[in-house]
This record gives C-alpha cells, structure tokens and sequence, in this order.
C-alpha cells in the first residue's frame, strides 16, 4: 500500500520550515509522497489569506517543484466554507483506497487535537505524524507518531511582516517563490 504524508496549511507564502518538515518527514517515516494540501477557510485560524488563492498556489507550486516526491492536492481550495480535515480526509479515502494516509501536524496542532472537529472519525482514517515547533511541547492522549525534525523559527507572518517593512527574505523561502512574489508585489503594504 503506498504512503502519503499530507501537510495542509494556509502557506501564505510556503517557506524553508514547511519544505523541511515535509522533507524530513518523507525521509524519517519511509513514506512515498508527501502532499502540501493548501486549505481554503481553516476553522482555528480567522481567515486572513493575504494573497489570492491563485498566487498561494503558484507560491507553492515554485515551491516544491525541484522535489519529486511532493505533490498538491487542491481538495480544500476546491470546496467553499471551513476546511475540516475529518470531511476532507473522508473524500480522499473514498478516492484513493490504495493509499495510507499520515496527517503531519506541528506541535501547536498537536495541542489544538482535542478541539478538532470530529477527532474520532478522524483518528479512524489517519495516523498522525506530530513535529516540533519553536515554544510547543509535542505531548497528546492521542495516539500520535512523533519526529524530532530540525526547528527552525521561521513563519508566514514573519515573512509577510518582512515584505511589509522593506526587509529582506532571501533564504527563507525558495529563490523562486522570492522572485515571484516581488515581481506580483506580494504582501507589499
């Protein structure tokens, strides 16, 4: 059975810290594919997409375009209102029985678990995969498979505030994505 990693995320933009979490993952759990699923409306966070939708999938598509293992999967963009996995991760069940799927999360979700819209059913459908993340402690009742992964303090609103103030971004996110967000402006007040 083939072994998919999914990391969802708002990536507004996409930078090194998912990149590597995605990376030593893939590596660390001998999975096939890792696929960045980029959601459309997720119900912890208030929605707040600086870009549009099709700018966020262009960013990550330059993203991870030198990584052959890594894939989309526009699932979330494609439904309207809140993005929940339990609903989402039924849907990619049904299409691809073949597949066994790892839901990576940091450790901020890993404590936010208990809170997450139909947890069970979920827990039923996927193992979670839960990393580090710079001030969480990765500790759960869930049963959760966890992977030390280098940590790195990087975040998408740090990296918008940066473009806000004029300062440079250059090794935090991909050459490419740099380049094509300075040339569509980008974040720019």
């Amino acid at each position: 059975m083939k072994k998919v990693g999914i990391l969802g995320g708002t990536f507004d933009p996409p930078h090194i810290g998912h990149l590597m979490i995605a990376n030593e993952v893939l590596n660390g759990q001998a999975l096939d594919e890792v696929w960045f699923m980029p959601n459309q409306e997720p119900p912890h966070k208030v929605k707040s997409n600086a870009i549009k939708n099709e700018d966020r999938l262009e960013l990550l598509k330059l993203a991870i375009s030198s990584h052959p293992r890594f894939k989309i999967e526009q699932i979330e963009l494609e439904r309207q209102g809140p993005s929940y996995t339990a609903d989402t991760m039924s849907i990619l069940k049904d299409r691809h029985r073949e597949i066994e799927f790892f839901f990576i999360i940091g450790a901020d979700m890993v404590e936010y678990l208990p809170k997450w819209h139909q947890i069970d059913q979920l827990l039923s459908m996927v193992r979670f995969i839960g990393v580090k993340r710079p001030e969480f402690h990765l500790h759960s009742d869930y049963p959760i498979m966890y992977m030390d992964v280098p940590e790195i303090g990087v975040s998408s609103s740090m990296i918008r505030n940066r473009i806000k103030e004029g300062k440079t971004i250059r090794y935090l996110v991909p050459e490419q994505v740099r380049e094509y967000m300075e040339e569509n402006h980008l974040y720019e007040s």
